[in-house]
């Protein structure tokens, strides 16, 4: 264990808390102050995540009784740290964007974005599911073939040359929810840059306002346009080949990040959450542990 670790990110996570992250958990009751602080959580939560692979609250709990009671000795039940940790479930999106203002930007290319999205499975798509029913749904992943249920984790992030694509943006939609819909209001804030993804975000008029209006040029792979004879086609071939490898090859990283944030908090598997709350804390709170390796 690395007590120099706990220390800097307990001390990072109190200065985030006392600056903005406190009025998006405000209290309003007589226990408005408890011994158990909202900053002691947040770091038990993260800290194990990442220097203990501790990935369920259970778990994570259990290793805190054991290893960390000397540090945090108001640590209490399972089931108060449970319910204190979903209801800290609106702290973790501007935590994640705290982070990210601390990680080192050498090499990130502001003038390209990546786009991309992945399933949160919260269980196979042969069962009916029942949890979160606000922002979940029966949903079909293409590139694993795979129906389930639960949600789309959609992000963008800016290009960095032999690294991990730097995160600009996240959200959290139901997974029967279109790709290109889920990000359709953002694109235009985007502002004078290439955006790159898959086909998903193919859509020849929308693409055409964006280049016009925001500078916003989407590339994705060549989707083949119907009613074009066959003959056209093969005239074609080479040049829409060539162009979608390129296209693909830039988009890779992103698909590289989504991979790490599952090596690194099991993201990607939800079947022990039950509640809305609790499965934005298992998304948002698994991206900014990760976030936290490239800042501590």
């Amino acid at each position: 264990m690395d007590i120099l670790k706990l220390i800097a990110l307990y001390c990072y996570i109190c200065e985030c808390y006392n600056k903005e992250l406190r009025w998006h958990c405000e209290r309003f009751s007589n226990n408005n102050s408890p011994d158990f602080t909202d900053e002691e959580l947040l770091t038990i939560y993260i800290f194990s995540m990442i220097e203990e692979e501790k990935y369920k609250v259970k778990s994570i709990h259990s290793y805190a009784k054991r290893y960390l009671l000397d540090w945090f000795p108001k640590l209490p039940s399972y089931q108060t740290f449970n319910n204190r940790l979903n209801r800290l479930s609106s702290v973790f999106p501007p935590l994640i964007a705290y982070l990210l203002k601390d990680v080192d930007r050498t090499g990130v290319r502001f003038d390209i974005s990546l786009l991309d999205s992945m399933p949160i499975i919260t269980c196979s798509g042969k069962r009916s599911g029942k949890v979160a029913s606000q922002i979940t749904d029966k949903g079909y992943c293409s590139t694993k073939k795979l129906h389930y249920y639960g949600a789309k984790l959609h992000g963008i992030a800016f290009h960095r040359k032999g690294k991990l694509p730097l995160p600009e943006y996240f959200s959290l939609t139901k997974s029967s929810e279109h790709d290109l819909n889920a990000v359709r209001e953002i694109l235009p804030q985007l502002k004078n840059r290439a955006v790159i993804g898959d086909k998903a975000y193919s859509k020849k008029d929308l693409n055409e306002i964006l280049e016009k209006e925001h500078g916003v040029c989407i590339y994705t792979p060549i989707k083949l346009v119907k009613g074009d004879s066959i003959q056209t086609r093969q005239f074609k071939y080479a040049a829409d080949k060539l162009f979608s490898t390129a296209v693909s090859k830039l988009r890779q990283p992103i698909e590289s990040l989504f991979n790490w944030l599952i090596e690194k908090t099991d993201i990607q598997r939800a079947s022990k959450v039950r509640s809305a709350k609790g499965l934005t804390v298992h998304v948002f709170g698994r991206i900014a542990a990760a976030i936290s390796l490239w800042v501590f």
